[in-house]
């Protein structure tokens, strides 16, 4: 008797090595949670995987709220979480939840929707895999400043890079907090529509003949390696710089008491309790 295949879900799913990952792993029959933003986008993908789709908008926490509550009403089980989706913001905005949408769209909403997620992963024994960035290395995290007023904007990228840096946090301290296998990645300079918005890309591409970075199908390797069933074999908690464990990463990385201060304040931006 085969074993049921595993249940994932994708945020980001729609386009770039979100959808990569999850053509990549439906081929290795799981079933796939294709979450998205654009409608038709998304479809397409959950048509083409087999699997089913969830629009969700990251600039709404109520969003999140009921994606998570689709998600538990459709999967009993649920092995596997990759939280994909979030970008680059070339304008500082604020959302209708009064966060900078970088803050928002990168750490708020996914650190939201693992939260919501997290007890039927538990059960499971499942995994979260969560897309950090090298740039992470650009960021720094100020408590005092989680939505960059008080700093230049210079296109969004030290915001950008804080939130990566966020990310990197949150996934080391769900990786300490709970039973769940938990990793963070650098996918590598993907060639894909990040960063659309931001002049210094447009830039990039125009220089390079659009021929700068990596194709989406090596972006998603990393990606499809550290979602699916093969045991890991490092510590969860760990960043990756593509396949690389303990890639490199800025000093507030080994912060674990910022780590902690950010945990629960995070928690308490969302509306939840930080002990779990």
């Amino acid at each position: 008797m085969s074993p049921e295949p595993r249940t994932i879900v994708i945020t980001g799913a729609s386009s770039g090595i979100g959808r990569k990952a999850a053509v990549a792993l439906a081929e290795g029959v799981a079933t796939i949670a294709v979450v998205g933003r654009n409608p038709e986008r998304t479809k397409a993908v959950a048509e083409e995987v087999g699997g089913t789709a969830f629009l969700v908008d990251f600039d709404h926490l109520a969003s999140v709220r009921r994606l998570a509550e689709e998600l538990l009403e459709t999967y009993p089980r649920i092995d596997a979480l990759a939280n994909n989706a979030g970008g680059l913001v070339s304008t500082r905005e604020i959302t209708a939840d009064g966060f900078e949408r970088t803050l928002q769209s990168n750490h708020l909403a996914p650190f939201l929707l693992t939260r919501l997620l997290l007890p039927r992963l538990v059960e499971s024994g499942g995994r979260v895999v969560s897309t950090s960035s090298a740039a992470n290395l650009l960021g720094r995290v100020r408590l005092d400043d989680l939505n960059w007023a008080k700093r230049p904007w210079f296109g969004g990228w030290g915001a950008y890079g804080a939130s990566k840096m966020l990310t990197i946090q949150f996934i080391q301290q769900l990786a300490r907090r709970s039973s769940v296998k938990a990793f963070s990645f650098h996918p590598g300079l993907v060639k894909t529509n990040f960063g659309s918005e931001s002049a210094s890309m447009k830039v990039m591409n125009v220089l390079s003949g659009g021929n700068y970075g990596i194709s989406a199908d090596a972006g998603a390797v990393p990606l499809i390696q550290l979602v699916g069933p093969t045991t890991i074999g490092v510590a969860s908690g760990t960043y990756f710089d593509q396949l690389k464990p303990n890639g490199l990463s800025g000093p507030q990385a080994k912060n674990e008491p910022l780590a902690e201060a950010v945990w629960e304040r995070t928690s308490e931006l969302v509306g939840l309790p930080a002990e779990l």
